[in-house]
């Protein structure tokens, strides 16, 4: 007897199910905030150079705002003002010919920058001038976030596994909320940096949790559909993204806002449901009972749940060893999981590294050929973030050939491809529960819709 068989009973895909999907949205959807934030945030708008240093004889009160610019800053090839470049004394002759600027002197900006303030009323960079000579720091911002995500991926992974799905669950959002407004709240750029690291690896608990939660709640045949259906909140919040950052137009008000969704979430987190199938594995059939049973009188099946005793259950799963803990070594002990766990981490972090949301078909993938289901998604999750961490820097490369970025990009994503084709089919097939699954010692069942193996 296998535990798809006790959900198929409880109707798969009932009220119970469609419930724990809608409260996993709801912190679901701080995500895509979180992720896309820096495009917000750390947008860098136009600026030139104070020149007020310039001004010694009071000569600019007499000049309009654009003479201003003419003789204090040096144009570009487009004829735009540089940016990080200024006069190193006023060049009054260029309001009469303009022609000429190659001989001038010019020196680093000396007292800071002017910002257009139109689009943005403030961002990172306008507030901690991240431009020029700092502007690699500025795209770092992206990097640091996602290394949290990296480090949290492995952490929480670890804790759900070791500790059940609803706590730990519980400590990403309190964990999330806490640095999320402790980010908005910085005062200086290192501060800054912290709080966004450990806000990445908050929320990286909430990402594979929430996914892992919901698929061990339903039946074979809907874990596709249930996959879907969560993805759409990276839709909808993706889109809602920019509306937000348009009347919200400073970062320290956005930052905060984004995350204010999970004070719902850490309220509605007393309704969420903890697996029976991680219940099942830990010997605590009794709890599994409890929650099995909730799931029969929402979707209308009591009937079955009280001809099914607890300690029935415990036959549900069988375990090589009921007392085993699985840990990330166990990824790499055995033929077979060392090679799964090979070919999902270049898929994972290649994919993400061109474009985040290819995630959405993996993650799917993992519930599938991963006994220990959080472990497997938490180690794909690290190796993702790293492809993640590391493509705003790809994007620097733009200064040595402007098209080099996406050639890497085009590169990575066709090694992906590559190594998804020798990922084993899932379609259809129940979850593994131990190594020997996955090494096929034991021949694993397949669904059909008649299958009743109750008995």
């Amino acid at each position: 007897m296998k535990l798809e068989n006790v959900l198929s009973e409880l109707d798969g895909f009932g009220r119970f199910q469609l419930r724990t999907v809608f409260l996993m949205v709801i912190p679901r959807v701080t995500l895509p905030f979180h992720f896309l934030l820096n495009n917000f945030i750390a947008a860098v708008p136009s600026h030139h150079c104070d020149i007020s240093s310039l001004d010694n004889r009071g000569i600019f009160r007499n000049l309009s705002l654009a003479d201003r610019l003419v003789v204090s800053i040096p144009v570009q090839e487009d004829g735009t003002p540089n940016s990080c470049k200024m006069f190193a004394e006023p060049q009054y002759h260029l309001l009469l010919n303009s022609s000429n600027i190659t001989d001038l002197t010019t020196v680093p900006c000396q007292n800071g920058w002017v910002y257009d303030n139109t689009t943005f009323h403030s961002t990172l960079p306008t507030e901690w001038d991240l431009v020029c000579d700092k502007k690699r720091v500025n795209k770092a911002t992206a990097t640091i976030f996602f290394m949290g995500v990296m480090l949290g991926a492995a952490v929480f992974g670890y804790l759900s596994d070791r500790f059940g799905r609803k706590r730990v669950l519980l400590l990403s959002y309190v964990t999330t909320t806490l640095f999320g407004f402790a980010s908005a709240f910085s005062y200086n750029f290192a501060m800054f940096a912290a709080m966004r690291f450990f806000t990445g690896f908050g929320i990286s608990g909430i990402s594979i949790i929430t996914m892992v939660l919901c698929i061990e709640w339903v039946d074979i045949k809907h874990r596709t559909a249930v996959g879907v259906l969560m993805s759409m909140d990276w839709s909808v919040s993706t889109a809602l993204l920019p509306a937000v950052a348009y009347f919200l137009n400073g970062w320290r008000y956005l930052t905060a806002v984004v995350t204010t969704p999970l004070f719902l979430a850490m309220i509605t987190w007393w309704w969420i449901p903890e697996s029976a199938r991680w219940l099942v594995s830990n010997g605590r059939v009794n709890t599994a009972h409890f929650y099995l049973s909730k799931c029969a009188k929402v979707n209308g099946r009591e009937q079955f749940m009280a001809d099914l005793k607890p300690e029935v259950l415990s036959k549900v799963i069988i375990l090589e060893n009921e007392n085993r803990k699985y840990s990330y070594l166990d990824l790499v002990k055995t033929p077979k999981m060392r090679r799964l766990a090979l070919l999902t981490g270049i898929v994972w972090s290649k994919a993400e590294s061109g474009w985040y949301t290819c995630s959405d078909w993996t993650v799917s993938f993992l519930q599938h050929v991963y006994p220990s289901r959080q472990n497997g998604l938490g180690f794909s999750n690290f190796m993702a973030r790293i492809g993640v961490s590391v493509s705003p820097m790809i994007m620097l490369l733009e200064e040595v050939w402007i098209p080099l970025p996406s050639a890497v990009f085009s590169l990575v994503a066709f090694a992906a491809a590559l190594s998804a084709y020798f990922l084993p089919e899932t379609r259809n097939s129940r979850l593994p529960e131990t190594i020997e699954d996955v090494e096929q010692t034991r021949r694993l069942s397949f669904s059909t819709s008649n299958e009743k193996s109750l008995s």
